[in-house]
């Protein structure tokens, strides 16, 4: 803030009382003379001296975190601006049009489309600044190419980049016809646009998933931290790229929005720029009608430690500022809440200059000389070009902090009567040709009342000043976004024996399957191909799991370094913190650890680096805690694993309810890209790793693998040869107990932790005369969906459209089929439809609340004990 200001804005300061005003102005006015004579740095040193007095002092006294509702940026402060102010305005006003006719055209011909008109309309400039002059594309692959920025699309402007890319010829006329109409543009020869962001749905166009609010904002985070992870490591240098976020002030209340500030700050992501589109109107209504969400997140961000910039009044407000020399207009907005704001967007000048100019005399002194029409149009900060450049420039030139840019808007901008600041406006999806007209006369749109009417888009000549213009602004900038790409080189895997041997040949040992993938972690880390691309995860349990040994093998990843000697320096163990370290060490974040997770896994395409992340945790807080951002990340096709630990019901004996895992397998089994498993044995598990390892990193396959392990130690047999296909597939023969006088047989199946009572029972009933064949179902969801492929091949009216593969296993067997696992019996019940009809199927699974008990007790309690499974056997074979 400069002197030539600060009189205007100085009663915004004015404490309640003022017992000694001639004090009060002598303190201000030798502030002022420092600024003026020393300059802001020397002020500033003097404001911080004052602070830390006081504190010394104990006054009890901290800074306001707000500011005055004005522009951080003084006009002295703007740079001037590089492009064609005009040709930005035509292409943001053709862009607008387009983008609204996209939608409207959608729900003329289907109704229940829907589409969304007025978040792009508050957003369009902020998009086309950043799309004109900042946002980087990917140029080259080589050394020192820029790998291009990242950046977050408000999921609801969707229209507005498609919008940009029909004027670009990345999608044509029937593609935009086409919005919302993904299954119908096939046939159409069309490519169909997705409703919001979704890199599954259109995987060389979207890159970053953003549809559920409050995902992109943590994800962008932790995917600038990522970046800073990857240069630490000098595996790839990420200086100079940026992560840009464009996000709406509604989805700031979503708590993943907010749940990861701090870890930007704390490490300097000044790589990260978040733009917070505050049109201060939610879906419903005001995001805050009876305050002011621009303060109030400027206070949030303050605190956190973010660099912020408001960017609330465009320019044509800077000749009021600068009559205005008694501060009337920053009072008048300090006194101004929300509600009463959106009122003044939906209303025209007239009213403005009777309600807002006309609340006394000092401002109504400033209107005059302007008409309503001035008025109406005096412009908000966000959709103001040369002021959003500014904030822009500003932001990208800020070391040391991330930074936040709260820009006012108004939702709906331009649309008028129909829709601007109403408290519809959100699913405004019509407008009636009157509204056309005065949207088409308002933007200066080149188009006649019918081709209005008619909703036609519009695309200038190639050669015309706007394309000309447009094409090279992104050919200096690198390219067009947003762009997804997948090319990036295959990583060499060492053989599975290498790193597995002890686990595919366990001799009996006793051992965790926990226990058993931490060792062949740890020996992939020592791989020197894969051994660097591979990023440990845990949320604060690496302990837990038995992963300490890690601290010394690889290290934590610090920004910092270690600035400490840890309390267990002398220890085998000790904890060591690097600025290469390899771990992801989150805290106690699930949410933060799955974003970091899904950071790494789309490493292949975010930046045209492989990276193989495992994120390891209670199996309880994954799907269930964070399953939103599970889906999310399976939309963005990630590559990595997650790894359940303490998996199951009952193997986590005294924890209790929140900490006993019924379900995952069970969510794992929605996500059309993760293929689940449960094993029960270390050779099982190092297969399936082995097998997850040369999908994802050799043939580079869109999947990800959920792995759920168990803290229980028992006997770990040798892996028979020959059945690794079986096990990836879902199930294998694990044993046939041959009764010496059969009286009966019967078929056993179980997976993970309740194999072994599966097999005591087999033991037991073996002995009893009933032979018994026991399955180990490593993927009850696999065996599932190879069964409903066939089910839909033949409904497809296929002529070959194969057998189920459990049915084709089970032939191996007879008698009645007894499934058992230590999860809710809905998990063992996905493959009832493809078990032989002949022989009857029965469940027993975990159903209910977890408790705290003994093993043994949880497993009676439930029934899912090797008694209970005699007893289902008999009853069945009766």
């Amino acid at each position: 803030m400069n002197a030539a200001i600060d009189p205007r804005l100085s009663s915004w300061f004015n404490a309640s009382i003022d017992s000694d005003t001639q004090e009060t102005q002598e303190w201000k006015q030798a502030l002022l003379a420092v600024l003026q004579n020393e300059g802001p740095e020397r002020a500033k040193f003097l404001l911080d001296e004052l602070v830390r007095t006081a504190h010394t002092a104990q006054v009890g006294w901290r800074p306001e975190l707000s500011t005055p509702y004005v522009n951080t940026i003084s006009v002295e402060q703007q740079p001037v601006f590089p492009g064609d102010l005009a040709i930005e305005e035509r292409l943001a006003s053709i862009m607008r049009w387009n983008a609204l006719a996209m939608v409207i055209r959608a729900n003329q011909a289907y109704g229940e489309l829907g589409g969304h008109i007025a978040s792009y309309a508050s957003a369009a400039d902020l998009f086309e600044t950043g799309f004109n002059h900042f946002f980087e594309a990917r140029r080259g692959t080589g050394p020192g190419q820029h790998r291009g920025d990242l950046v977050f699309f408000q999921p609801h402007s969707a229209p507005g980049v498609y919008a940009r890319a029909y004027l670009e010829g990345r999608l044509q006329e029937r593609d935009l016809l086409h919005y919302r109409q993904e299954i119908q543009a096939i046939d159409n020869g069309a490519q169909g646009l997705s409703s919001y962001p979704h890199p599954w749905l259109m995987p060389d166009f979207w890159q970053f998933p953003t549809g559920s609010m409050g995902i992109g904002p943590i994800s962008s985070i932790y995917h600038a931290r990522f970046m800073r992870y990857l240069t630490h490591r000098n595996l790839l240098n990420c200086d100079g790229r940026k992560v840009w976020g464009v996000f709406g002030d509604g989805e700031m209340d979503e708590p993943e929005s907010m749940s990861a500030l701090t870890l930007a700050a704390r490490e300097g992501l000044d790589n990260l720029v978040w733009v917070v589109n505050c049109n201060l109107q939610r879906l419903d209504g005001p995001v805050r009608g009876n305050g002011r969400i621009i303060d109030e997140l400027e206070k949030l961000f303050t605190g956190a430690g973010w660099n912020v910039i408001k960017l609330v009044w465009g320019s044509d407000w800077d000749g009021l500022f600068a009559r205005d020399l008694t501060g009337a207009l920053a009072r008048a907005f300090a006194n101004t809440v929300d509600g009463q704001m959106q009122t003044f967007a939906a209303k025209d000048g007239r009213f403005n200059r009777d309600t807002f100019f006309g609340q006394n005399e000092e401002l109504a002194r400033l209107a005059q000389g302007m008409t309503d029409d001035q008025i109406d149009r005096l412009k908000r900060g966000g959709h103001d070009l040369v002021k959003i450049h500014a904030a822009y420039a500003a932001a990208a030139n800020h070391q040391g902090q991330p930074t936040v840019i709260l820009a006012h808007t108004k939702k709906g901008y331009g649309m008028g009567s129909a829709g601007q600041g109403k408290m519809t406006t959100h699913s405004q999806k019509k407008l009636d040709d009157n509204d056309l007209i005065e949207f088409r006369n308002r933007f200066n749109l080149p188009l006649t009342d019918e081709q209005a009417t008619s909703l036609s888009f519009y695309r200038p000549a190639d050669d015309s000043p706007e394309m000309q213009y447009l094409q090279k602004r992104r050919q200096a900038l690198g390219g067009y976004l947003p762009k997804r790409e997948t090319t990036c080189d295959s990583v060499a895997v060492p053989e599975i024996a290498q790193y597995s041997q002890f686990a595919l040949q366990a001799d009996g040992k006793e051992m965790s399957t926990t226990m058993a993938f931490v060792r062949v972690l740890g020996n992939l880390l020592k791989d020197p191909v894969l051994g660097p691309r591979i990023v440990p995860i845990v949320a604060d349990e690496a302990r837990t799991f038995g992963m300490a040994n890690l601290f010394k093998q690889v290290g934590i990843y610090s920004s910092v370094g270690q600035r400490y000697a840890p309390e267990d320096i002398g220890s085998v163990l000790s904890y060591r913190e690097a600025l290469d370290g390899q771990i992801l060490e989150e805290g106690i974040s699930e949410a933060g650890a799955i974003a970091s997770w899904t950071a790494a896994a789309t490493s292949y395409s975010v930046h045209g680096l492989a990276m193989l992340p495992f994120y390891i945790y209670y199996s309880m807080f994954g799907f269930q805690r964070v399953g939103d951002q599970i889906w999310a990340a399976a939309d963005q096709r990630p590559r990595g694993f997650l790894l359940g630990a303490t998996s199951g019901r009952t193997t986590l004996g005294g924890e209790g309810l929140q900490h006993q895992d019924g379900t995952s397998h069970l969510h794992a089994a929605t996500i059309p890209n993760c293929k689940a498993y449960d094993p029960a044995f270390a050779g099982e598990m190092a297969v399936i790793i082995d097998q997850g390892v040369r999908e994802m990193m050799v043939e580079q396959k869109d999947v990800f693998y959920y792995v759920t392990l168990m803290n229980e130690n028992y006997a770990q047999p040798n892996l028979p040869e020959g059945i690794r296909d079986d096990i990836i597939r879902g199930t294998y023969l694990f044993n046939v107990y041959q009764a010496q006088n059969e009286i009966s047989q019967v078929t056993l199946l179980g997976s993970g932790a309740i194999l072994t009572e599966v097999i005591k029972a087999a033991q037991e009933l073996c002995a009893q005369g009933i032979t018994t064949s026991v399955y180990s179902v490593t993927s009850w969801s696999e065996l599932a969906r190879d069964g409903l492929a066939c089910e839909q091949a033949a409904l497809a009216g296929a002529t070959e459209p194969g057998v189920p593969f459990i049915y084709q296993q089970l032939g191996k067997s007879q008698g009645p089929i007894i499934a058992a696992t230590d999860y809710v019996r809905a998990v063992p019940e996905t493959v009832r439809a493809y078990i032989p009809s002949s022989r009857r199927f029965m469940t027993l699974g975990t159903d209910g609340f977890g408790r705290s008990d003994t093993r043994a007790t949880l497993r009676a309690f439930f029934g899912v004990d090797a008694q209970t499974i005699i007893r289902a056997a008999k009853h069945a074979l009766s």
